[in-house]
């Protein structure tokens, strides 16, 4: 099923939700990617510096990894294209007007922003507002 690509029809369904717990974002080697995979990281990305891991805090912390900057994860429960236009730019734009820093990940169904935990609450409600057409492009 293919994802939805009319921007103010994204805007107007994305359902920002909180996710449980707190993540981190740690890198390794390349090489020591089997030694860590066990630690089940909700996202993993190969840069030239390293493996970047998201990861349950928790997970982080019982290997010994870095746990800071601890992040909370907002999921935007909308089927988005990978080829929308305009959606990272529209909640960066909210999230930025509020001074909330954002990493974004965009998987095959949705995005995923990880936010300070301080801002998490103040992130939903500037998406929701944004959703609402409060603060629309």
């Amino acid at each position: 099923m293919p994802g939805i690509t009319e921007l103010k029809l994204l805007i107007a369904s994305m359902k920002p939700n909180l996710i449980e717990g707190e993540f981190v974002f740690c890198c390794v080697p390349p090489s020591m990617l089997t030694d860590y995979i066990h630690l089940k990281p909700i996202g993993m990305f190969h840069e030239k510096e390293g493996m970047t891991l998201i990861l349950p805090i928790e997970a982080a912390r019982q290997a010994g990894l870095p746990a800071e900057p601890a992040m909370r994860m907002i999921s935007l429960d909308v089927h988005s294209s990978l080829e929308a236009v305009g959606l990272t730019a529209a909640f960066a734009m909210a999230l930025g007007s509020e001074g909330i820093s954002a990493n974004v990940v965009a998987a095959y169904y949705h995005d995923h922003i990880f936010v300070p935990i301080a801002d998490a609450e103040r992130a939903i409600a500037a998406l929701k507002a944004l959703s609402a057409g409060q603060d629309r492009p």
